[in-house]
């Protein structure tokens, strides 16, 4: 018997800003997201994506600002390179209540962000939206978020990690045991609302955190929402093996892709849970047209639009280093910074021979991501391609010219990818989770959080 062949999951990749990962492209004549402030954009963005059956709109996030880059932000201001840069979490009511079925992921920093309010404000979004929530756990990499924070330097890699462990232990006793599943009968003749004995006071006392409560939502219906996660350092895959549901990764080439996703399945494995109790996506940017002569026409045409510098800046906020510092062709040199560990090994690893000309050249549409051109059949086989040969199960679309490119993509290659049997026609029933693993609405029973659930 044939195993059927794996279903693409599709992510819009977005950020409620102007500028997020194809730098430049908001001066594109067609292009609105400098309407991100309106709720109009999102929930029409929203509702586009819903009719692409898209599984899920994640939207990035970061605290500060990217200053590295010739140790200031000029260029930060000037492309608008994520700043300004509004709160991603408030977009979501209104889009959740313009469709129906698409979910939607949501960048917090951790490190910033208070456990006790922040547990209610997810379980409020995910009762608002009917399960269709997910969390996008960062620890943050900015020296800048760090200082406007009140810090004098971002905490250290790994001990941003060790503080996350904790953080997501009382996530899981306020989320999933301090109410238990029967708590709440609202019985109006017995005037009871919830049962007093089966909602349970939260007792933390830890090494970062101390919290002492009640949870103050009654469950929603997915209890903790989807854990998503894009660390690929040693202790951010460790950490992701123990309490990601979905991960991001950034792929370059097949090889390095597959082993990063064998990476990830052997840390779950190692943790316990299966090697399908994670969802992999990586990032990408799809540039789509009727033939594959007009695809090669629009690249270039938004290649005249896109800032390569903007891209590099960025990179230069990622990484920690001041790459404007250097010459064109002088070599990045290998140097310590507590910015994203993953980028920084990937630009100073030995033999590589990144000059800033060189990084300006990967950046030519405003971003590092693969990006595919061709048209729809073209599109198709790539998509299917990275699929069946890394082991992904779908992608994180970044966006160009919206919504242009969303609506490209929705028209163009869907069908193509639905014609062959790889991308569903119809949205299943269910919350976030259940659409994406098919097995309920709650944490597996092999994932770390269900051991903190009520009996």
């Amino acid at each position: 018997m044939t195993t059927p062949a794996k279903q693409v999951l599709l992510n819009a990749f977005n950020m409620n800003t102007v500028g997020h990962i194809n730098h430049g492209l908001w001066t594109h004549p067609r292009d609105t997201s400098s309407r991100y402030h309106t709720l109009g954009y999102w929930t029409e963005l929203a509702q586009l994506l819903e009719r692409g059956l898209f599984d899920g709109l994640f939207i990035a996030d970061i605290l500060g600002v990217y200053d590295v880059y010739g140790g200031n932000v000029d260029l930060t201001l000037r492309e608008s390179i994520q700043l300004p840069v509004n709160d991603p979490l408030l977009l979501v009511s209104a889009m959740a209540a313009s469709t129906r079925h698409l979910s939607f992921g949501l960048t917090a920093n951790l490190t910033y962000e208070p456990p006790y309010p922040f547990a209610r404000r997810l379980s409020t979004l995910d009762h608002l939206s009917e399960g269709r929530v997910g969390w996008n756990i960062v620890t943050g990499y900015l020296d800048s978020a760090a200082r406007a924070m009140g810090l004098d330097r971002q905490i250290a890699h790994d001990r941003r990690y060790d503080q996350a462990d904790e953080y997501l232990e009382v996530l899981y006793k306020l989320l999933e045991g301090s109410w238990a599943d029967d708590a709440v009968v609202r019985d109006r003749a017995q005037r009871i609302y919830a049962r007093p004995e089966r909602v349970r006071k939260v007792e933390h006392h830890g090494e970062f955190f101390d919290v002492e409560g009640y949870h103050l939502c009654e469950p929603s219906r997915q209890r903790t929402p989807v854990l998503f996660q894009a660390g690929s350092s040693d202790r951010g895959l460790a950490f992701a093996g123990r309490h990601a549901e979905c991960v991001f990764l950034s792929g370059q080439d097949q090889a390095a892709t597959r082993a990063q996703v064998e990476r990830v399945r052997g840390a779950a494995v190692a943790a316990g849970r299966r090697a399908d109790d994670v969802k992999l996506f990586m990032g990408l940017t799809v540039i789509v047209a009727p033939t594959a002569a007009e695809a090669r026409d629009k690249h270039a045409e938004y290649l005249s639009y896109a800032s390569a510098e903007a891209g590099v800046a960025h990179h230069s906020a990622s990484v920690g280093i001041d790459l404007a510092a250097y010459g064109l062709d002088e070599p990045i040199r290998p140097q310590r910074t507590e910015a994203i560990e993953s980028a920084l090994q990937r630009l100073v690893a030995k033999d590589t021979g990144w000059t800033r000309r060189k990084l300006l050249e990967q950046h030519a549409l405003g971003g590092r991501y693969t990006a595919l051109v061709g048209d729809p059949g073209q599109v198709a086989d790539a998509l299917l391609g990275w699929i069946d040969e890394t082991g992904l199960d779908g992608f994180n679309l970044a966006r160009t010219v919206t919504p242009e490119c969303y609506g490209d993509f929705i028209d163009l290659v869907i069908p193509e990818l639905q014609s062959r049997g790889r991308y569903k026609t119809a949205y299943a029933e269910g919350s976030f989770r259940h659409k994406l693993f098919g097995r309920g609405d709650h944490l597996d029973s092999r994932h770390f959080g269900s051991r903190f659930r009520q009996d």
